[in-house]
């Protein structure tokens, strides 16, 4: 059995060039042996887990869609918007909720403190992801390069 306690995982933190988009997680999967980039199943995992923090006023990644994975969310502190097709849609603590591929989705914090959640992903090797804002593409291979006809920033569009 392989085991961690998350009270005592630092998180990773990351913030856009601009400062429009911020958030971290604690990479609990990765914690637990998960290796990303394997194309071993054994060493990916079947899914990942990440208790992710949003700060107020900020939306951790750009609105976008996966081509194969579903993200399932359970909100746990502090409140905000999940953004989608349909559009936006307030969430708050014991709010649970799954996107599908193909579902674009992003996740805003418009409240005043943290916006807290467990966020579980199953792990498909050649995933890609599309941002409808800036209209380009994220292709997994499996490491992964951001495109429209040349390799872009990650950030590039988005502020």
């Amino acid at each position: 059995m392989r085991k961690v306690n998350t009270n005592n995982m630092e998180e990773l933190v990351w913030s856009s060039p601009k400062g429009k988009f911020a958030g971290a997680g604690k990479q609990v999967s990765e914690a637990l042996g998960r290796k990303p980039f394997s194309i071993d199943l054994m060493e990916r995992h079947p899914f990942d887990i990440e208790i992710a923090r949003i700060p107020p006023g900020k939306a951790a990644y750009p609105y976008h869609t996966h081509s194969a994975q579903w993200e399932f969310y359970h909100i746990i502190a502090g409140r905000g918007v999940a953004r989608h097709r349909g559009g936006k849609t307030s969430i708050e603590p014991g709010d649970a909720f799954i996107f599908a591929p193909n579902e674009p989705h992003q996740l805003i914090n418009n409240g005043n403190e943290d916006l807290v959640m467990y966020v579980v992903a199953d792990n498909p090797i050649g995933e890609s992801s599309y941002y409808p804002d800036s209209k380009k593409w994220l292709v997994r291979c499996p490491e992964r390069a951001i495109l429209r006809s040349n390799p872009l920033d990650y950030f590039d569009g988005e502020e």
